[in-house]
């Protein structure tokens, strides 16, 4: 057994979205111009709250470390997946796998939390608005920022490095088109009660705890809005939550679908799907909600294209 373990686990097979040779090419065009989209997005949304001198405020702090976060865990798993489309060979080495979940883990889990500051902030500014820029100091945005990865590159260490020291059965097939911990965890000989405790444990905290932060600034925003006198203050309260409200009820509302539902219920194509939705296309909506709802970031978009133009006519 020993033996079989040292030649097999050198590598995985993930099992990849579909078998279908059919359905291959489209699959790629459609996840390549999604991952490309989320790139561009991201990175775009990263300079542009990086350069613009109007976007210097704490709110655009939090989504550029968002758009990055997305770009992360979109990278994590999209350019492998598009590989294996063109290769057939959906092999995936041991030790890129288990990089490959340890990166995953590290920035969903950070997702979930830089959300949740993002929900204090938009609390701050509504709540307490001649208070904010002194609230929401720089040292302490870095403390909102700093924590959440701090505390995602632990969990991420501590699942990641559980199951990669168990003892792996001769079946090294992933039922997944990526390394995730509960498809790993089926592979394993030893037992999984200690790491399954483990995810259950800080995966129903991290869940629970986050939602339960935007849920609160919410609930105090809403009454805010409603003191409010003037219908044009409550429409702008309104504006500048718009985006981030509506970011954050689709990732929760993807995260329960997968999570919550019975497992009876559960089939491995709509498993496969709502994986598909949070890993690339939520990447890649995220930076698009923001410019589109966004009337500052429409203007920085606008200013950036036309100087665009300007330097091409130079040129």
């Amino acid at each position: 057994m020993d033996q079989q373990n040292l030649t097999v686990l050198k590598e995985f097979i993930l099992m990849g979205i579909t078998d279908r040779p059919e359905l291959q090419a489209p699959l790629f065009g459609l996840f390549l111009l999604i991952y490309v989209s989320s790139v561009v997005g991201n990175l775009g949304m990263i300079v542009l709250t990086t350069m613009d001198s109007r976007l210097q405020t704490p709110m655009y702090f939090f989504l550029r470390h968002l758009a990055f976060i997305d770009l992360g865990y979109s990278t994590a798993v999209g350019p492998k997946m598009l590989v294996n489309f063109v290769t057939n060979q959906n092999s995936i080495p041991y030790n890129w796998c288990a990089a490959q979940l340890a990166f995953f883990i590290l920035f969903i889990i950070s997702e979930l939390f830089i959300l949740s500051a993002m929900a204090y902030d938009r609390y701050v500014a509504i709540c307490n608005p001649l208070l904010y820029t002194v609230i929401m100091a720089p040292r302490l945005c870095w403390v909102l920022v700093a924590v959440p990865y701090l505390y995602s590159a632990f969990l991420s260490l501590i699942t990641t490095i559980k199951i990669f020291v168990s003892s792996f059965c001769g079946y090294n097939v992933i039922s997944h088109f990526y390394c995730d911990s509960l498809p790993l965890l089926t592979l394993l000989c030893s037992s999984t009660r200690e790491i399954e405790l483990i995810i259950l444990i800080f995966s129903a905290f991290n869940l629970v705890s986050s939602l339960l932060v935007v849920l609160v600034s919410y609930i105090l925003i809403l009454l805010a809005i409603f003191r409010m006198n003037s219908a044009e203050g409550r429409r702008k309260a309104f504006s500048t939550c718009g985006s981030h409200l509506t970011v954050v009820v689709v990732l929760y509302s993807t995260l329960t679908f997968m999570y919550v539902q019975p497992k009876s219920s559960h089939s491995f194509d709509t498993d496969q799907m709502a994986s598909v939705f949070y890993t690339l296309i939520i990447p890649m909506l995220n930076p698009m909600i923001y410019s589109l709802r966004n009337k500052e970031v429409k203007g920085a978009l606008m200013c950036a294209n036309t100087l665009f133009k300007i330097c091409c006519k130079i040129c």
